[in-house]
């Protein structure tokens, strides 16, 4: 007889690879977030781009629609997209708040 376990499987990002910057300080506005975690990219990385973002004041995501893929997982698509395109910063304001993810070249 074999046991059975209601055990659920929750999917968290792997982040491994990925250097995570938490800000807590309340920023402005995105465009403010964005200045301030570009600024941050810039010291952790020689040459950096922006890969993904998330602006939850507005509802906003790049690339976009790229949640719409993933409408039924609990990882949102601008992470999943951040994270399988090579992805080695994510700075991240006021818990996800405003989210940006970059790489270096």
């Amino acid at each position: 007889m074999t046991e059975q376990t209601n055990a659920c499987t929750i999917h968290v990002p792997d982040y491994s690879n990925i250097e995570v910057i938490t800000i807590e300080d309340k920023a402005e506005d995105y465009q403010i977030a964005m200045q301030q975690a570009n600024l941050i990219a810039e010291e952790k990385l020689d040459d950096y781009m922006l890969l993904s973002w998330y602006d939850r004041d507005r509802d906003f995501e790049s690339p976009q629609h790229s949640s719409e893929c993933h409408a039924d997982s609990a990882i949102p698509g601008y992470v999943d997209y951040g994270i399988y395109h090579g992805a080695c910063l994510k700075v991240d304001f006021e818990q996800g708040r405003f989210v940006f993810f970059y790489r270096s070249f």
